[in-house]
């Protein structure tokens, strides 16, 4: 994430088009504002469209605007969003839903800064900042010809990559306690912070919904949480059962060493099962994550690596 930020004061003030691409729900839009609120043109408008939310010709319309009479419905002349853009930002989001047509006039937009509203023969020019993002392998989708090369390579000027929460231990807590605070303040509530088992549950978990889930679970648990502080029950189903075999195969670990089960053996035998089943589980809860597992379990990727391959582990 430092590098993210060191990307976002390093283009700020440039005009190149950006190109934000990560999961769902990792933070694209924010990417978006922040380097929107950081350049010269903070004081002008900041403008979002979702490409994937409107049909072909209303998102056409809603980008460039139309003419009175150009489609059913058009009572009157409506200016679009890169005109109400003009000398701030504008941010188009899931821009690989875009179809042939729509690729052509936002390639035409990007190189010559011009359009024509939609039924009209008036060009206009417009200087808006261009920002778009994707939660979709582009180059894959240029290669299966559903993206126009040549855009792709006007859009992906600079690219800043947003990892996956999972990918981001340190920042869960911070992030779960903003939220906590957050939704404290909304529902008027008092609550001290995480219990212990909690906490480690936020981090075992692997947030396939990415920074929106854990608002969302956070969200839920200051609703929900009738004690000082939030614990297991409070938390969905699904992100308290990642501790379930893990806390399971720690139990194992202990009653392997109790008297009668094959004292003779040296401590590193005794401790070898059990540690491949804490790792196996570990394993399973994370969909096989090796990143998000060794943050689970507290190690680093080098030494998960070199005990799954001691275990047999590896897939």
């Amino acid at each position: 994430m430092v590098k993210v930020f060191d990307l976002i004061e390093a283009v700020a003030d440039s005009k190149a088009t950006v190109l934000i691409t990560g999961e769902s729900g990792t933070g694209k839009s924010l990417i978006a504002r922040a380097i929107h609120y950081h350049s010269q043109r903070r004081e002008k408008p900041f403008v979002e469209v979702s490409c994937g939310a409107l049909p072909e010709m209303l998102l056409e319309s809603e980008l460039f605007g139309h003419v009175r009479g150009a489609f059913t419905d058009a009572f009157g002349d409506r200016d679009g969003k890169f005109a109400a853009a003009d000398g701030g930002t504008i941010f188009l989001d899931e821009i690989s839903t875009a179809s042939a047509g729509l690729q052509f006039k936002l390639l035409r937009i990007l190189q010559e800064r011009t359009f024509e509203p939609v039924g009209s023969n008036r060009t206009y020019t417009v200087d808006a900042r261009v920002i778009v993002a994707t939660n979709r392998d582009l180059w894959r989708d240029v290669e299966s010809e559903r993206f126009r090369q040549d855009l792709y390579y006007r859009v992906n000027v600079v690219n800043i990559e947003l990892p996956p929460l999972r990918e981001r231990g340190e920042d869960i807590t911070l992030l779960a306690e903003h939220f906590l605070r957050r939704y404290e303040r909304e529902n008027s509530r008092n609550i001290l912070g995480f219990t212990d088992d909690c906490q480690a549950a936020l981090q075992a978990y692997p947030w396939p919904g990415n920074v929106r889930e854990l608002a969302n679970c956070v969200e839920r648990a200051v609703v929900l949480c009738r004690g000082s502080r939030i614990d297991l029950t409070d938390l969905p189903q699904t992100v308290a059962a990642v501790l379930q075999p893990i806390m399971a195969s720690a139990g194992d670990a202990v009653s392997v060493m109790s008297p009668g089960s094959n004292a003779d053996r040296t401590l590193a035998e005794a401790l070898a099962e059990p540690e491949k089943r804490i790792i196996q589980s570990a394993l399973t809860a994370h969909g096989g994550h090796r990143q998000a597992t060794a943050h689970a379990l507290g190690i680093n990727r080098c030494t998960l690596y070199k005990k799954m391959k001691k275990y047999g582990l590896m897939r």
